[in-house]
């Protein structure tokens, strides 16, 4: 890596770190961290600026794929370094490295964690936070930049897993320790050892913290509504920021212990809103959408389902086939307070449909417990709520015809629309999967194993939510769409499933994107990927009574 400096004359670079070897890096985020941990960054500066705390990352370790373009065969496969689950992770070790002379102390970090979370470094100190292979287990320690050494300040284990949260561990400016833990069913803030926030809100991502915490959290009976919130450090006193806007809403942003600025999506605005603490406006000039989303929320069964329900704005009362949109699993949610989140969903309803969005177990915002009943299991819990829902359809909105139901999905979203088709033919009646996970062992290390477990040591959780086992039930369609130039869930996943359906004589259809990688960008393949899933299920669903 490189210091950048401004000389008396121009700007200069100076090499502070680096090594011969291929696979070492210095100051770059692993895959792991940046792709499941939430780590983008690989060095931290003193708040002198004299020093740099520096990830050096050792890929030698981790098995290397090779992803092809079968588009160009004249074009060399790329090599890519994956850590699959029950495989190797890179090594990664923390560095303190001066500005000038370049001299380099390993911080003395305990190699019974496996993965380095987080760094945090202000005028109240030098933290990083590590967790264990099982993720069952984090410690913070506190480092003392001059020679390395590292103490323990707190830990923290859970019998699941120990949820990472953006913005936390930090030290406050009078150096107390601000991190989240899971207590009595809800994600707490904690400063110092005292829990901060009361059990009815769960916590989701720090903003900030210096003599204030902002934070953003909702209350578990309504996670569709997202708020930003202010702590006073020294007296523990709570303040909604974001209280003053119609419910349900989504509101995320930017602070300091003086100033915020808030961005605030809700459910009459087809444009996001800004609020800022110095009582300025902020207008966007984005583009509207073209639809304009008709949504219901409802909550489903004793465990509450957040459901959306989107419907036409015809006003007819005729029956329409069900489409189901799911993502539904980890660490993403989709009923949430923001008219912008169903632009799709609305294009699919004004098609002629009932489009139906369910946050199952697992997904975020409803508490400890509810995204903890996916452990070892990412496949049962998950279809059966959003059986639950299918099934009570006829008292929530009487246009859905049941008869005829469709889902699609892509990414996780991907893997629970084939899961119901293949496992629930009586309920879904046609499927389109995007980018589906398949083989979880064909997934990474961190965030598989975080619900599965290690596959090294148990494979049963494997073996039993895999797609790929399930293939000889298929009786429905299913489209398999997948981009061939995916590093994160690799083709390789649609391929196996669908020689597996091949070999069970299973008819099915395969889309694959040529140069598409995990997503879908291109405006034009974005456009008629979703003219496609409509014919596909147009023509797959069974005809009206």
């Amino acid at each position: 890596m490189a210091d950048i400096s401004q000389g008396t004359d121009n700007t200069h670079e100076k090499v502070v770190a680096s090594d011969p070897a291929p696979h070492i890096s210095w100051g770059m985020a692993d895959f792991i961290a940046a792709e499941e941990m939430g780590r983008q960054r690989g060095y931290w500066w003193s708040p002198n600026g004299e020093h740099l705390a520096v990830c050096r990352v050792d890929e030698s370790p981790i098995d290397t794929w090779f992803i092809a373009d079968p588009a160009h065969p004249e074009k060399p496969a790329t090599e890519h370094r994956y850590p699959a689950a029950g495989t190797a992770n890179a090594k990664v070790t923390l560095h303190i490295v001066h500005r000038d002379s370049a001299e380099a102390i390993e911080v003395a970090l305990p190699h019974t964690f496996e993965y380095l979370n987080s760094v945090s470094w202000s005028a109240a100190g030098l933290i990083a936070q590590l967790q264990t292979r099982d993720q069952k287990s984090i410690a913070v320690f506190s480092i003392d930049a001059t020679n390395g050494n590292a103490v323990e300040i707190f830990a923290d284990i859970d019998d699941a897993w120990v949820e990472l949260v953006s913005g936390v561990p930090a030290l406050s400016a009078t150096g107390k320790l601000v991190t989240t833990v899971d207590r009595e069913d809800a994600r707490r803030l904690q400063v110092d050892g005292v829990l901060v926030t009361p059990t009815h809100l769960q916590v989701r991502a720090v903003l900030h913290v210096g003599e204030t915490i902002v934070f953003q959290a909702n209350h578990i009976d309504s996670p569709w509504t997202i708020d930003v919130w202010r702590c006073d450090v020294a007296t523990n006193n709570l303040t909604c920021l974001s209280n003053s806007y119609p419910a349900p809403h989504s509101v995320s942003g930017i602070a300091t212990d003086n100033a915020f600025l808030l961005r605030v999506s809700h459910m009459t605005a087809p444009r996001a809103e800004f609020s800022i603490s110095t009582g300025h406006s902020i207008h966007s000039h984005a583009e509207e959408m073209l639809v304009a989303p008709n949504v219901a929320f409802h909550t489903v069964g004793s465990s509450k389902i957040p459901v959306a329900i989107v419907t036409p704005r015809d006003n007819v009362a005729t029956k329409l086939p069900v489409l189901f949109d799911p993502y539904g699993g980890p660490h993403a949610q989709r009923v949430v307070g923001s008219l912008l989140a169903y632009a799709t969903s609305q294009w699919f309803a004004d098609q002629g449909f009932v489009v139906v969005i369910a946050d199952g177990r697992g997904t975020p915002g409803k508490g400890s417990t509810y995204e903890r009943s996916v452990l070892h299991d990412l496949a049962e819990p998950v279809l059966v709520d959003q059986v639950e829902v299918a099934q009570a359809l006829a008292q929530l909105e009487p246009r859905a015809d049941t008869s005829r139901v469709a889902i699609r999905g892509w990414s996780f979203g991907g893997y629970l629309a084939a899961l119901a088709v293949l496992r629930r033919p009586d309920i879904f009646h046609c499927a389109v999967a995007g980018a589906p996970v398949t083989d979880w062992r064909l997934y990474d290390t961190h965030y598989t194993e975080r619900y599965l477990g290690n596959p090294a040591f148990d494979v049963h959780p494997y073996e039993s939510t895999s797609l790929i086992n399930d293939a000889h039930l298929l009786q429905r369609p299913l489209l398999l769409i997948h981009g061939l130039a995916d590093d994160n869930v690799v083709a390789a996943h649609t391929l196996q499933l669908s020689s597996a359906l091949l070999a069970a004589g299973k008819d099915h259809e395969v889309l694959p994107l040529s140069g598409v990688t995990h997503m879908t960008p291109q405006e034009v393949v974005a456009e008629n990927l979703l003219l496609h899933q409509l014919s596909f299920i147009q023509r797959s669903l069974p005809t009206a009574p």
